[in-house]
């Protein structure tokens, strides 16, 4: 009986969607065989928390469900963590490269919203961020938008990860330094 439960459990959380997951692009191949032309899809996907971890993957079948499948599972995969400020926006301005994409993302007060163009859009919304302002510079292709996109967010360094890797504490980090115009003004 206890063996039927534990199944059961494992069969419940399995069906229970932790990862959203968005479709960006589907692609139709073709490839050239003796007989004639072989049609297939490419899916491209983007998969996260939305609590600060996301990941993408490709996936090429027959048809468009099976490629669709098998991106998402590549992208569960490939999840990277981002540390995010406040769980909605990134700690500090951020350039991504892949290939010919170049990506700028900027962090943005709260109420600003996703301001990003399509597949990067797609990659902040998995992620989980809300307010985020984002630029696309040079390739418009999808598949290095996400990947100069990513590349950017695993340059992402959070006050904590910055104070440990310095052996500092936190607020030492956070201090502002302060002018030396008044304290000169203090001494005359």
């Amino acid at each position: 009986m206890a063996r039927e439960d534990n199944r059961r459990d494992r069969r419940e959380r399995d069906e229970t969607p932790e990862f959203a997951d968005r479709l960006v692009a589907i692609n139709r191949v073709s490839k050239t065989v003796k007989g004639g032309k072989r049609f297939g899809f490419a899916a491209l996907v983007v998969v996260g928390d939305q609590r600060g971890r996301v990941g993408f993957g490709k996936g090429k079948a027959k048809e468009v469900p099976e490629a669709i499948r098998k991106a998402t599972e590549q992208a569960k995969r490939s999840l990277v963590r981002v540390p995010l400020r406040d769980g909605r926006t990134l700690h500090h301005d951020i350039e991504g490269r892949h290939g010919a994409g170049k990506v700028v993302m900027r962090t943005a007060p709260a109420g600003t919203g996703i301001i990003a163009g399509g597949p990067m859009r797609a990659v902040f919304e998995m992620l989980g961020v809300q307010d985020v302002v984002a630029k696309s510079m040079g390739s418009q292709n999808p598949y290095n938008m996400i990947r100069a996109t990513i590349d950017g967010l695993k340059q992402e360094a959070s006050p904590r990860m910055v104070a440990q890797r310095r052996g500092k504490k936190v607020a030492d980090i956070l201090k502002k330094p302060e002018t030396e115009a008044p304290a000169e003004a203090a001494e005359a």
